[in-house]
């Protein structure tokens, strides 16, 4: 029994307005790849999740490390492209949930999140200054739950109604607050 890391990489880029998870970080590796990196790191049994005809990016996932799907409806939200992940996951003790668009999350934080989840929490998260962050860790108990997902909240309603079972982890991580949403928040060289 293990904790599975899952990569969401299934979505749009709407606010970016290109495939930003192709787009390159100051020392030239792609955006979902250094989130692959990361967190094939700290869980090397790790799923991504892409959307149809991603071809470059599943291969470069694939080249970091991840097990590769395509999730059919991918466009219906992040709540399909979980769902599908968890429901290819057999004989696993939990999933941490990462996003392909936070590659600056170090893998020790990763690790501490699959640790509290292997060791019991329904839900672990790491925390920076006091606020929440990603990756977040779900417990085989969810299981059910996160298979029900649907639309593009991905897990917010797991995690609104289950707000008393969060184990928060204090780290020292300001990468699981950062995302790339638009070109402006990608770092400069």
């Amino acid at each position: 029994m293990t904790v599975r890391g899952i990569l969401l990489a299934a979505g749009a880029s709407v606010r970016f307005g290109a495939n930003k998870l192709l787009q390159k970080l100051p020392d030239g590796t792609p955006i979902a790849v250094a989130s692959a990196r990361n967190l094939v790191a700290a869980l090397p049994d790790t799923i991504a999740v892409v959307r149809p005809g991603s071809a470059e990016l599943e291969r470069l996932l694939r080249e970091a490390g991840c097990e590769v799907v395509v999730c059919q409806c991918a466009e219906d939200g992040m709540g399909y492209s979980l769902k599908h992940a968890v429901a290819l996951s057999e004989n696993v003790e939990g999933w941490v949930v990462a996003l392909a668009d936070m590659p600056f999350i170090q893998p020790a934080t990763i690790q501490r999140v699959a640790e509290a989840v292997a060791g019991g929490a329904t839900i672990a998260a790491p925390s920076f200054k006091g606020e929440r962050g990603h990756p977040v860790g779900f417990g085989v108990l969810l299981r059910s739950e996160l298979e029900a997902l649907s639309g593009d909240e991905g897990a917010r309603r797991v995690l609104k109604q289950r707000a008393a079972s969060i184990r928060l982890i204090e780290v020292d991580d300001a990468g699981v607050h950062r995302d790339i949403d638009r070109p402006e928040d990608l770092p400069k060289a």
